[in-house]
């Protein structure tokens, strides 16, 4: 299993390579830097042998409010349980009962595992 840690600065060129290989280009150095170590921000990074296999940023008040700004799994990765160490993780941290989000449609299956309730969003 992945060790889920905190995000550091050593972790901005794995990341970026997890979302280059989604066709995430937004997700560059220096927006990688910038939006995981931003005020509000939880960032999680799973990791086995140093390597980054998975990601997760949840933008959050403290309080009530929490959205999944991303979550990220190596493909090679995926089935293993990073995906649900990472959300777990997000839950344990934050302290919150709830966690919005937008998905891909590819990933709609991993979130529909999950216990959830879906929302119409706008």
């Amino acid at each position: 299993m992945a060790e889920i840690t905190t995000f550091g600065q050593g972790h901005i060129e794995g990341v970026v390579r997890l979302c280059a290989a989604e066709g995430w280009p937004s997700w560059t150095p220096e927006n990688v830097a910038a939006a995981l170590s931003a005020p509000g921000v939880i960032a999680l990074t799973a990791l086995t042998d140093d390597d980054v296999v998975g990601a997760a940023q949840l933008l959050t008040d403290g309080r009530v409010i929490a959205y999944l700004g991303l979550l990220v799994v190596d493909r090679g990765f995926r089935g293993r349980g990073i995906g649900n160490a990472l959300v777990g993780e997000l839950f344990e941290r934050s302290g919150l009962g709830r966690i919005d989000l937008l998905s891909e449609d590819g990933s709609t299956a991993f979130y529909e595992s999950l216990p959830h309730k879906v929302k119409p969003g706008y």
